[in-house]
């Protein structure tokens, strides 16, 4: 890169000729000062400028997308930007990354493998080792740093989730939130995941956004696409010249999913025939287009225990109709992020900029099977995996088949689908098999990377997220700076493509890459592979150990490991070997072990009193005060007799709880993870009141429910299922009910509802915890933290 230009005159630092040695504030000035200023020679701080000709990044990374979800990995999901995308630049059929999704991120990020970043798993736990630190380091130095230290605008959009849960609050440090990662602006969630119609907590920079009502026809997907089109714009309005990065990280594909109904009657009837056909005709389209090598075999359905996917055929008419619907949901959210890039290439375009901009699309994982066999309209509850739940515990909360992909709804797609999206490889997120880490790449730059070439635009070399941080610097002709304020920083592990991009018929540059998630273990070495679907509880020992020859067997069909056993034994030692470099151990060998949190954390528990106007209370600290225990909540309050409104709320469509004043009368109304409960307390009157909820817990993880008026019971209830894992996911409301609302037909009515009466305080009284199984609880908060990716 070019010297940045510099206007005056240089010369050496330290006091100049006529400038006393006891003078002050004259040291750098690179002119020359005198006792006036006809007797100076003025100078200016030199500009950080990035080399002419830099060009503008975009990098855009999609949650839980499969391989073969868009056109150019065999979809026959409708993507003409993406396939635009792919004539133009190069596809990378044999890219992967991480089994989930803050590992993905931080890797992408930082160019260091996900351990070494301390993201061996996802950022909503905190066990106190170092591959868990779930934290970026202060010797961590991130792509948006290393181009703002060259001169670009750094801009952040979507998802994040690279900050722990805990610290996702006011009063936290936010040294792992964007804007202090490197990102110039930030509009988006720090949680792994979020309603498309009523986010919980959207991020402006360093702050929460306080969003009392939404339009009827909000969309998550094109208010995040609005903001990243109006920071380009403004970018371009301010400065003709200055190269921009921007960071597209979609909320889609994860669940709940949700789409618009324009983008819904797009798909209507397009997946009746079923996931098997589906399927076969992905994998037909990928041989034909030299995707994949004719003769890549299209393994079964799997079959192995909580991974068996039934056979369409053998599906009732009635399933058959609704789990089309779900997949219908799943595509029109496809197309929706298609053409949410294509409206930041047209404002590209219309710049006169797209030559000159480099355009990577990925996603973060492979596609996810956290429906179930049956898929769900009730996310929320489809998280409660605990020893002990009862029977009758709904993971799938019955709805009218018209609300799904609506607002109302929180669903997510079957397992069937999600053996689609990654079609042709076995298994799926959260697995280190194909499945769960090869994803769809394309990379593009103007029509640079294909000049020259008579070629497919396929580059089937193995390459690995680490690779694409070095890959962007070289391609933008960046040096890494190797410094972060003034130290230095980690070594990055990932290598260069750069040249592969522009080299027809050229291999990949990475030959070895270790994996691990949640115990489940792999290594990559030459094409071939050894792989684990580790048992939780169960030794870590090499019989676990499966080996492919991924070169000839892509799908991973025929295990070699009786075949080869020196193979495998010296594959599973170079895992040993690289686990120890890059921060891997300890493995989990214990339940609960991503459901830990630090002691700090018992500050959370303490009573809260919440005022009048406090913003919505963050979803984790609001968790805090009522998951799993008993708990109390106490409103003081006083009104005409004509007052109503919300006095306070928790939750949305997917669970929560709502104390309501309407027509005098005084409400809880109870959303049992989509079914709500209502229970009337009676006339409230005129004057001053306390109003206490009281929610005790019983056994089979249910609450009691007592309202009290002037410490009077005025109504009683129960047992209701408690709302467990990421439920209430919306946090705590006092005086209104912000998007998403906990009670629907009240939303209807009145939108957010303020109270209109005198609302002095609302104190939430966390009482004990639940006398559950401690190690029960353990495993089903460790199977909430990873779900929530």
């Amino acid at each position: 890169m070019s010297a940045p230009d510099t206007s005056g005159t240089g010369g050496q630092s330290g006091p100049r000729e006529g400038v006393p040695e006891y003078a002050r504030g004259y040291e750098r000035f690179p002119g020359r000062v005198g006792r006036t200023a006809s007797q100076s020679e003025r100078a200016w701080p030199r500009e950080r400028r990035a080399a002419d000709g830099s060009p503008n990044i975009v990098v855009v990374v999609v949650d839980d997308l499969g391989y073969s979800d868009v056109g150019p990995f065999g979809s026959e999901i409708a993507t003409p930007v993406l396939d635009g995308l792919a004539r133009r630049g190069i596809v990378l059929p044999n890219y992967h990354t991480t089994p989930v999704c803050s590992p993905a991120r931080a890797a992408l990020l930082t160019g260091l493998n996900p351990h070494r970043a301390g993201y061996g798993s996802v950022a909503n736990s905190d066990p106190g080792f170092p591959n868990l630190r779930l934290e970026l380091d202060d010797d961590v130095l991130t792509l948006p740093e290393a181009l703002r230290e060259h001169g670009y605008a750094t801009f952040g959009i979507g998802k994040w989730h690279l900050t722990r849960d805990a610290l996702m609050n006011h009063a936290a440090d936010k040294g792992t939130w964007p804007l202090q990662r490197g990102f110039d602006r930030y509009y988006g969630t720090l949680e792994g995941c979020n309603s498309f119609f009523h986010p919980n907590q959207l991020i402006r920079d360093n702050g929460a956004v306080d969003v009392t009502e939404l339009p009827p026809d909000y969309y998550l997907t094109d208010d995040l696409t609005d903001e990243a089109v109006a920071m380009i714009k403004g970018l371009r309005a301010n400065d003709s010249r200055k190269p921009f990065f921007l960071y597209f990280a979609h909320h889609a594909m994860h669940g709940p999913l949700g789409a618009k109904p324009e983008d819904l009657a797009a798909q209507r009837g397009r997946y009746d025939d079923g996931w098997d056909a589906v399927r076969r005709r992905r994998h037909a389209a990928q041989i034909a287009s030299g995707l994949l090598p004719t003769g890549t075999v299209l393994p079964d359905a799997e079959k192995s225990p909580g991974f068996d996917v039934a056979a369409w055929d053998s599906l009732s008419e009635a399933e058959q109709i609704r789990y089309a619907r779900y997949m219908e949901v799943y595509a029109a959210m496809v197309a929706s992020i298609d053409a949410s890039l294509g409206r930041i290439l047209d404002v590209v375009d219309a710049l006169g900029e797209l030559e000159d901009t480099i355009v990577v699309f990925t996603s973060d994982n492979g596609g996810t099977f956290e429906g179930g066999a049956e898929g769900t309209r009730s996310y929320f509850s489809r998280f409660v995996h605990v020893p002990g739940v009862p029977r009758d515990w709904e993971a799938d909360v019955d709805r009218d088949l018209d609300l799904i992909g609506g607002p109302r709804t929180m669903v997510h797609y079957p397992r069937g689908w999600g053996m689609v999206s990654n079609t042709p490889f076995r298994f799926a997120k959260g697995q280190t098999f194909a499945g769960g880490v090869r994803v769809p790449m394309i990379v593009a730059y103007g029509d640079r990377l294909r000049a020259g070439h008579d070629d497919d635009g396929y580059r089937r070399g193995y390459q690995y997220v680490t690779d694409v941080l070095p890959t962007l610097l070289d391609l933008a002709g960046i040096t890494h700076p190797g410094r972060r304020n003034g130290s230095p920083t980690q070594a990055i592990d990932g290598v260069s493509f750069a040249e592969t991009l522009c080299t027809a018929g050229a291999g990949g540059t990475r030959h070895e890459q270790y994996a691990e998630f949640g115990g489940n273990r792999g290594y990559y070495a030459d094409g071939w592979k050894v792989v684990t679907q580790h048992a939780p509880g169960t030794p870590f020992d090499d019989a676990e150990w499966e080996l492919y020859h991924v070169e000839s067997d892509p799908t991973e069909v025929r295990d070699l490991a009786a075949d080869e056993p020196e193979r495998l034994r010296a594959m599973a030692l170079a895992w040993e070997r690289a686990a120890w470099e890059n921060t891997v151990f300890p493995l989990p060998d214990a339940p609960g072990l991503a459901a830990v949190r630090r002691p700090a954390e018992r500050e959370l528990e303490q009573p809260v009193t919440l005022l009048p106007g406090t913003p919505r209370l963050e979803r984790y600290r609001s968790s805090v005060l009522t998951s799993l225990r008993s708990f109390a909540v106490e409103v003081d309050l006083a009104t005409s007799g004509d007052d109503a409104g919300v006095l306070v709320a928790h939750g949305d469509q997917g669970g929560g709880y709502a104390l309501i004043v309407e027509d005098d009368r005084l409400r809880l109304s109870y959303n049992e993870y989509g079914r709500l409960r209502r229970f009337d307390a009676g006339p409230i009157g005129a004057g001053d009141h306390l109003v206490r909820l009281e929610m005790d817990a019983w056994p089979g993880f249910k609450w009691g429910v007592r309202v009290l008026l002037d410490g009077r019971t005025v109504a009683r209830g129960g047992p209701v299922w408690m709302l467990l894992g990421m439920a209430p996911f919306s946090g705590i409301d006092v005086g209104l009910d912000r998007p998403g609302p906990v009670d629907w037909d009240v939303y209807q009515r009145h939108g957010a509802y303020r109270w209109s009466g005198t609302l002095r305080t609302v104190r939430y009284l966390p009482g004990p915890r639940a006398g559950y199984d401690p190690a029960a609880v353990a495993e089903a908060e460790r199977d909430v933290a990873l779900a929530f990716d």
